[in-house]
């Protein structure tokens, strides 16, 4: 499966499950954030960047925005389980 393809079904998992893992906790913990779960969300962070075309814009935009997903990563890797 190509990087893309990755980034993109991440994306899609992460919309999918952000609604519900972001009314169960509001704020982002990070302290407590597995490297697994940190992976996670800065994947589906670059897969919501302004512009997926552009990798060098989109590994910046999850480096900065990761911590907004790690619920989401903890809601789609606890349903995996």
């Amino acid at each position: 499966m190509t990087t893309s393809r990755r980034i993109l079904l991440a994306g899609m998992a992460g919309l999918a499950l952000a609604p519900t893992a972001a009314a169960a906790a509001p704020a982002p913990v990070v302290d407590d954030t597995t490297v697994a779960e940190e992976r996670f969300a800065r994947m589906i962070a670059a897969a919501h960047a302004p512009d997926v075309t552009c990798a060098r814009q989109a590994e910046r935009y999850a480096d900065a925005h990761w911590p907004d997903y790690v619920m989401a990563a903890r809601a789609v890797l606890g349903a995996r389980v």
